[in-house]
Order: structure tokens, then sequence, then C-alpha cells
């Protein structure tokens, strides 16, 4: 019985890997991936805006602040998962 309840209290856990956070040494002082994940995401965002208004996209986007939105997700993900493997 005693092993059961271990094994239910450890299971949520398994998946967790002892690592540590994930940074990157910028001048001296560590920032999260996250916050370079995101910078390169709405980097990312704004030159595809860029492409598409010189393309005439833009103009016929209905609504454009949710589909940039989701492109610097997508891009902050793609960068987050290729850069640092999470």
């Amino acid at each position: 019985m005693r092993i059961c309840i271990a094994l239910t209290a450890v299971l949520p856990v398994a998946g967790c890997a002892p690592l540590g956070a994930p940074t990157i040494a910028l001048f001296g002082a560590y920032f999260p991936s996250w916050l370079a994940s995101a910078l390169a995401g709405i980097l990312g965002a704004v030159l595809v805006r860029l492409v598409f208004v010189r393309a005439g996209i833009d103009d016929a986007i209905p609504v454009r602040l949710p589909v940039y939105l989701c492109i610097a997700l997508g891009l902050g993900f793609l960068f987050s998962h290729l850069g640092f493997g999470r």
C-alpha cells in the first residue's frame, strides 16, 4: 500500500528534468530564455508585417492584431524550440 501511495506522489513530477532554468549570459547578466524567445517572436512579427505591407497583403487581413499576435507566438515558440530545445 505504501508503494502505491509513493508512486502516486511521484508520478506527476516524473517528466520534470533537473536541468534548471535555461538562461542566456548577456552583458554579464543572466536572462531567461523565454525573454529572448519573446523578443525574437516580436521582431519576427514586425518583419513579417513589413513584408505583408510591401506585398499588399496587410490590407486584406480582417483582424490584424490576433493574426500578428499568433505570428509572434509561433515564431517565439519556434525560436525557443530550435534554440533551446524546449
